[in-house]
């Protein structure tokens, strides 16, 4: 029978939060699955200066990198051992589908063996010499890092940051969200384990569940810590931004995004129908790279947009457990109930629900988070339901005449995060995918990850990148070495 967890991890011991109970809730059923007590600013404090100690442990400080990528191999092969634990307890927490939370268990596995690899073919850089020495830049630990983390897709999120984090010789403070902290707390124990086989310090990683009001703030203001890395609003996300700067420290973002997905007029139908399905409700829409806003050549428009609407209504809604289920429920009905105000929000600017538009009725409906799949046309892309994230399974559709009325509606956004292109002509696509705004393209594919590939935002969908051999680096400070080789090092010294 699945174990959900209830104590957090605080500078390596397990024990009850001394913060307020959050119930974490069955967003399928409405069915309270455990209650989990927050962390406190004073836990956040313990914690920390923790971390700060284990990161300055000989056993820690001086372990050779390729005994850090031997720790990562194995926290890779204990979560991929229990992937299905894993891939359960997020389904219960946030109503994914199991194909989605297993893919993404796995891919958390991945994230762990790649910045292990990477580790292990990490090289310093002998720089030219400009006299008579020699130099070397080097880098080391930045010492305690934040990691706070959305309720979307926690565990590949949390491998994310917590795989270079380490990597790069730190401490990690983990945040999850207040609402889904069960898979988060399963990956604290598997890090857990892993450290305590190598017999390193236990408090180089906490994971302290709570509100952004009172553990993410005391986390970012913390003197101690010197970096963070966030995954969540744009708001907060300068907030976070604007604390980093006071302190002079680097801060990675990865925040909103109201993405475009094109059709061009020579573009496979068939391929861009289920790319276009695919894009913005797997996830049920929960995606902040999720394809929101279709832009459809104007002379195939009505056909695509029709056929379109017809295979939503196909589209098979239910509990995440469901092996049929194609879109589960929200993560909780208060953002159920925001994705449907954002619906009456387009029926009031003009805009026509051409599908779904409403909370499905009937059993097993009435208790989960759920909302149908909705496709909305008749908006500019100048309206609040074009302009912003609405984060739920609802697709805006829009026509568009030429490239350059595509481009220039495309780009009308404060985000600017990713975009998907459906054509046969990939010089076209290629030409069209540089004139985008927009941290990642994909052509004739869409929500296609790989840790080997960094990701990033543009404009107010985020600041600096996660993934890719550069990651381990953002998590680490630059320093440069001289070695004098003259009898007479200093020129006044003759």
């Amino acid at each position: 029978m699945l174990q959900f967890p209830t104590d957090i991890l605080i500078a390596g011991q397990w024990r009850r939060g001394a913060g307020e109970p959050v119930d974490t809730v069955d967003p399928a059923t409405g069915r309270v699955l455990a209650t989990v007590h927050s962390a406190t600013a004073g836990e956040v404090d313990e914690a920390v200066r923790a971390a700060a100690e284990a990161v300055a442990d000989p056993a820690w400080r001086d372990l050779p990198a390729h005994d850090r990528a031997r720790l990562l191999h194995r926290i890779g092969e204990l979560t991929e051992q229990a992937a299905d634990e894993l891939s359960a307890l997020q389904t219960a927490d946030t109503g994914k589908t199991l194909t989605e939370t297993m893919a993404l268990a796995l891919s958390a596995a991945g994230t762990f063996r790649y910045m292990a690899a990477v580790l292990e073919t990490a090289e310093e850089t002998v720089t030219p010499s400009r006299g008579p020495y020699v130099t070397v830049s080097t880098h080391e630990p930045i010492g305690v890092v934040g990691a706070i983390n959305p309720w979307n897709s926690p565990v590949a999120s949390d491998a994310q940051k917590i795989a270079p984090a380490l990597a790069a010789g730190n401490a990690v403070i983990l945040k999850p969200a207040a609402w889904t902290p069960l898979v988060s707390l399963a990956l604290g124990r598997i890090v857990s384990r892993a450290l305590d086989e190598f017999r390193l310090p236990a408090a180089l990683l906490s994971v302290l569940p709570g509100s952004g009001r009172v553990v993410g703030d005391a986390l970012v203001r913390h003197p101690l810590v010197g970096r963070i890395g966030f995954t969540g609003g744009t708001e907060t996300g300068r907030s976070i931004a604007g604390i980093a700067a006071r302190k002079l420290i680097p801060a990675s973002l990865e925040l909103g995004g109201k993405s475009p997905t094109i059709v061009r007029a020579d573009a496979d139908t068939e391929q861009a129908l289920a790319g276009v399905l695919f894009g913005i409700f797997s996830s049920s829409g929960q995606s902040c790279i999720a394809g929101s806003r279709l832009f459809v050549a104007r002379e195939i428009y009505d056909a695509f947009v029709g056929e379109l609407v017809e295979r939503v209504r196909t589209l098979r809604v239910g509990p995440g457990t469901d092996p049929a289920t194609q879109v589960g429920p929200l993560v909780h009905h208060r953002h159920r109930d925001s994705v449907a105000a954002y619906v009456d929000l387009a029926r009031s600017e003009g805009g026509r629900v051409l599908c779904g538009g409403s909370a499905p009725r009937g059993a097993p409906y009435d208790e989960g988070a759920y909302y149908l799949p909705t496709v909305i046309d008749g908006l500019p892309n100048t309206s609040r339901t074009c302009q912003e994230e609405i984060f739920g399974p609802v697709l805006v559709a829009l026509p568009y005449d030429d490239e350059d009325d595509l481009v220039r509606q495309a780009n009308d956004s404060v985000y600017g995060l990713a975009c998907g292109i459906w054509t046969r002509d990939l010089r076209a696509a290629g030409a069209l995918a540089r004139r985008i705004e927009a941290g990642t393209v994909w052509i004739n594919t869409y929500k296609q990850f790989s840790a080997s590939t960094p990701f990033s935002g543009w404009k107010d969908s985020g600041l600096g990148t996660e993934k890719g051999r550069d990651a381990i680096r953002a998590y680490q400070r630059q320093k440069s070495l001289y070695w004098g080789i003259s009898d007479h090092p200093l020129p006044w010294a003759n």
